[in-house]
């Protein structure tokens, strides 16, 4: 049975609970918004450090949070789990479940079986509220430069919002969505928006644009962990992120609509900036920006965000991140997208044992997977397969090896890849789409792909010669060497 923990219901219950077990330190002393609180909450993440909470910023009369979901252990915590591990585990005990009931479908034993899973059900549907804590104080005079906004790094084109939930409706079907574009501020009212052409932003823009229409957009800061995390989640197109938002804490996510249109945002976020990005207005130049790559990205045009008002709780903290080489605060974030979209992989192709996302991938550019091999080609039958999986098209190196390999020890995992393969026979090139942020592609958005094929091979897959085992100690021996291990005198 799932054992359901209940989250946390705003970023500030979030902050109390990081003060409580000692992962959270305030800072007193005022410091600067511009490279400052980069090069102290960098220091931090390297060394992983606790969340930051800077309580005086220069220029502005909001604290700071930074690097809160900067560990697998804050990340965990932020869904009310012990762990990633057992949160993925609701989350394949759901699966499992749904599917047997697809499979075998009667309603006499369907009935039954789904009354414990109703509380999970309900927990998917947001609550809609007339009024939420985002909404205690509305300003029409406060813009950009009332807000501690961030110059990470040196060469960034201007101060950045990092941690933006930007809330967009579709304007033929009125579905919802909420996605996470960084946000370059260029004035005190004007922000560029950074959504890339795969993005549900973008492609709600694209349909404003066709009807000759002003868009409304609302940008939410400073939600509770789940709905932050939601927001950067590799969702199928059409899931509305509050939905599995709910999921991840265990109840609904109350959500209130904006007081200058129908879009709905989160209603216990600390800030709330609602605007209008009107797609008739050139675009303008946004970047460069020291981004998860470890690189400035190039500068390029972008839609320009108009902002009319800001509405927010009376003492909010203003959220935010930095982004550079890894690891980094992001790199928790996507461990979590890691161990709670496994499940989902598995129940599509039952061969996979294990994957990992190592941090120096930063995200999207490896993944290394582990299978149970049982006929030849199925190392390339799992990378076409996972290219084919949404945002897993812009992996730019997927490495197979087999299930008794670990693939989260990277050390284990090149020992593998280094001695296993045929240069000719094992890597696969597959030419597609890749991340906007990728800048070795020799064109944009669109490039060359890497699988290795680190499995045994046999016979079967033209391995004429015997393959040989791996090195291994004598149970018996070892055992007995453990036994004995203090008679030693080894430290």
């Amino acid at each position: 049975m799932l054992q359901y923990l209940m989250a946390h219901n705003d970023l500030q219950a979030f902050i109390d609970e990081l003060e409580k077990r000692g992962e959270l330190k305030r800072i007193a002393v005022e410091v600067d918004a511009e490279l400052e609180i980069t090069e102290i909450a960098d220091r931090v993440m390297k060394a992983n450090g606790p969340a930051l909470l800077f309580e005086k910023v220069k220029g502005s009369a909001y604290p700071l949070l930074i690097n809160a979901m900067g560990s697998d252990r804050r990340m965990a915590l932020g869904f009310g789990a012990e762990s990633l591990d057992a949160k993925a585990a609701e989350i394949e005990g759901l699966i499992t479940w749904a599917w047997k009931q697809l499979r075998g479908f009667n309603i006499f034993s369907a009935i039954p079986s789904a009354l414990p899973k109703l509380p999970i059900a309900l927990s998917l549907l947001p609550k809609k509220v007339r009024k939420g804590i985002c909404q205690e104080v509305i300003s029409g005079d406060e813009g950009f430069d009332s807000l501690p906004v961030l110059k990470c790094w040196p060469k960034d084109g201007g101060r950045f919002l990092t941690l933006p939930l930007v809330c967009t409706r579709d304007p033929d079907t009125g579905a919802q969505n909420v996605g996470m574009y960084r946000m370059q501020v260029y004035d005190d009212k004007s922000a560029g928006m950074h959504w890339h052409l795969h993005k549900d932003g973008a492609h709600f823009f694209e349909k404003y644009k066709a009807r000759g229409e002003r868009m409304p957009v609302a940008v939410a800061l400073g939600a509770d962990p789940a709905v932050t995390y939601a927001s950067t989640a590799p969702l199928p197109e059409g899931i509305w992120e509050m939905m599995f938002a709910g999921f991840l804490r265990g109840a609904p996510v109350e959500v209130v609509k904006a007081t200058l249109s129908d879009v709905e945002v989160p209603a216990n976020a600390e800030f709330v900036l609602e605007g209008y990005v009107d797609p008739a207005e050139p675009l303008r130049m946004e970047g460069p920006f020291g981004d998860h790559t470890g690189f400035y990205s190039l500068p390029d045009l972008y839609p320009v965000f108009h902002l009319e008002r800001i509405t927010r709780r009376k003492n909010p903290v203003y959220p935010a991140t930095i982004v550079g080489i890894p690891p980094m605060e992001d790199c928790w974030m996507a461990k979590a997208t890691e161990r709670l979209f496994l499940p989902l992989l598995k129940q599509m192709a039952p061969e996979i044992v294990d994957l990992s996302m190592p941090l120096e991938g930063v995200f999207h550019n490896c993944v290394i997977v582990s299978i149970k091999k049982r006929f030849p080609g199925q190392a390339r039958k799992i990378m076409n397969f996972l290219w084919g999986m949404g945002q897993m098209c812009y992996t730019k190196l997927i490495v197979v090896v087999d299930e008794d390999v670990n693939p989260h020890n990277v050390s284990e995992v090149a020992w593998r890849a280094f001695n296993n393969i045929d240069a000719k026979r094992d890597l696969v090139f597959m030419d597609g789409p890749l991340d906007a942020l990728d800048h070795s592609s020799p064109m944009p958005r669109y490039g060359t792909r890497l699988g290795v094929d680190a499995t045994r091979k046999g016979p079967d897959e033209g391995h004429t010669r015997e393959w040989p085992e791996p090195l291994k100690m004598d149970a018996e021996v070892a055992s007995k060497v453990s036994a004995r291990w203090a008679e030693y005198g080894i430290d």
